[in-house]
């Protein structure tokens, strides 16, 4: 079996849980018994743990206990360091860049979560240098560069988002815009020369929530040639979220968008609680039955086209 997903919590579950030989969500050993072609979109989330009035906001939204956190760029470098060591150890390759694609085993693509972190969108040359090649623009809060999705006062890509975009275009890094605000993901979609992806969300039109993704937003990521990778997240499947429910929103987008616009983005180990029937990533195979014939694309081709449009 071959597949991609778009975003995992491997480095920053890394500090509580085994994420090389473990049989929680994910893990390498885990992902290399399910198949022999795999990439996953590492996250690189350089937060620690606060606790402020964010956190009241976050865990109303999301359902169960959350901490509201700070940036460092100290664990942003730490776990670059953590997938460099896997690498080292012959557990993963880390795609530099599209060259790196057709070769076979498990493989990381570095995407940073969220650019809170940042100092400003030329940061992003540094991030290049160190193999770096998908950028959030926001996680739950708002920044410098984009509102979030959490925002009180949704104002877009500020003139450091634009630039952020144009830099992340140059330089063959993809944008993602899981986490952000309607009118950034809007603004990043008419911005963007390059797809746009949102590498783990959810159908609004399925389920009400602050995370998910409206018609509008779903038809200008469709237009850029992106994918929206849905996500294990349960709060934003149902009220009694299972793996029937991820093949529902992927078929909600891919009736009304295009089938080439739907991906995969677990959240594993970015989650307290899976969907009933998609408990960790031996359950893709069973994912990938209920897509029926659009497994193969859904899986596979359509994020697979995505990083071959953007890399260098």
């Amino acid at each position: 079996m071959r597949f991609v997903d778009l975003h995992e919590d491997l480095a920053f579950s890394s500090q509580s849980e085994d994420v090389i030989g473990g049989s929680n969500q994910s893990s390498v050993q885990m992902l290399r018994g399910v198949g022999d072609d795999i990439i996953v979109f590492g996250s690189l989330y350089p937060h620690i743990n606060t606790v402020d009035e964010r956190a009241e906001v976050l865990t109303k939204n999301y359902g169960h206990s959350s901490k509201s956190t700070s940036p460092l760029i100290q664990i942003l470098l730490e776990q670059i360091k953590f997938y460099l060591y896997l690498e080292r150890s012959g557990h993963v390759k880390i795609v530099r860049g599209s060259g790196d694609l057709d070769s076979k085993g498990l493989k990381i693509v570095l995407a940073l979560e969220g650019a809170d972190v940042l100092t400003d969108p030329y940061d992003l040359y540094m991030l290049r240098e160190l193999n770096v090649l998908c950028v959030g623009l926001t996680w739950n809060y708002d920044n410098k560069f984009a509102s979030s999705c959490m925002s009180k006062r949704d104002y877009g890509l500020t003139g450091y988002g634009e630039e952020l975009v144009r830099v992340a275009n140059e330089l063959g890094i993809i944008v993602d815009v899981a986490h952000s605000g309607k009118k950034t993901t809007m603004d990043a979609a008419s911005t963007s020369k390059k797809p746009v992806i949102a590498s783990h969300a959810n159908a609004k039109g399925v389920k009400n929530h602050v995370r998910n993704l409206d018609d509008e937003e779903l038809e200008a990521i469709a237009k850029t040639g992106g994918v929206v990778g849905i996500t294990a997240i349960n709060s934003t499947l149902s009220e009694q979220p299972s793996i029937h429910d991820l093949a529902r929103h992927a078929q909600y987008v891919g009736e009304r968008f295009g089938w080439e616009h739907v991906a995969l983005g677990t959240d594993f180990l970015g989650v307290e609680k899976t969907p009933s029937g998609f408990e960790n990533v031996n359950k893709i195979a069973t994912l990938a039955e209920l897509l029926g014939p659009h497994a193969e694309q859904v899986l596979w081709e359509n994020p697979i086209r995505v990083l071959k449009n953007t890399l260098h």
